[in-house]
């Protein structure tokens, strides 16, 4: 006898929660019934979700600044050098539109500044001035600090089992996508 495929089975509960004004859960969206992988896929997008939105407001009321701001300040800060704007954008996953608005905000106040290609003066290389390292040096010691808080929840045991298991999936899937 063969066995049905699995299916996702929607409920009514995901609109419940969105008209009472409660962040849906995307977990909620899939039946008891649903392939593991699914459920397993929307257990980690529904984590990270939350995870990326107490790190936004966190960010916004200590820093006054956004994530995409920190992730391009913390790109700059691995690259003292520069990194100029079209690998800014492939490391943000970004347009480069996303790039150029946020490099003149973060210029404007200071934090970065553009250099000049000697070869190419039609292309440049984006820095953190001083300023700009030390106001991230700041944000980024406290974005540590919530995000071991975040974790905090779960003993070292099973934080230490999931980051071995999910760098067994990534190798899973680097592997599926170099062939």
């Amino acid at each position: 006898m063969n066995k049905p495929a699995a299916r996702t089975v929607k409920t009514a509960a995901p609109e419940k929660a969105k008209a009472a004004g409660n962040v849906v859960d995307l977990e909620m969206s899939t039946g008891v019934d649903s392939h593991m992988g699914l459920r397993l896929w929307l257990r980690m997008l529904t984590t990270t979700n939350l995870v990326q939105a107490e790190l936004r407001r966190r960010l916004r009321a200590e820093f006054d600044t956004t994530l995409p701001r920190f992730d391009m300040m913390a790109q700059l800060e691995r690259h003292p050098e520069g990194l100029k704007m079209n690998e800014l954008s492939r490391r943000l996953m970004v347009t480069g539109g996303n790039v150029t608005g946020l490099t003149d905000q973060l210029e404007k106040e200071g934090f970065v500044v553009r250099d000049t290609d000697p070869n190419d003066r039609r292309s440049f290389a984006v820095r953190l001035t001083a300023r700009g390292r030390e106001s991230f040096d700041r944000m980024a010691r406290a974005h540590e600090q919530w995000v071991v808080e975040l974790f905090g929840g779960l003993p070292l045991a099973d934080k230490a089992r999931m980051h071995q298991k999910l760098g067994k999936l990534k190798q899973h899937l680097r592997e599926r996508t170099d062939s």
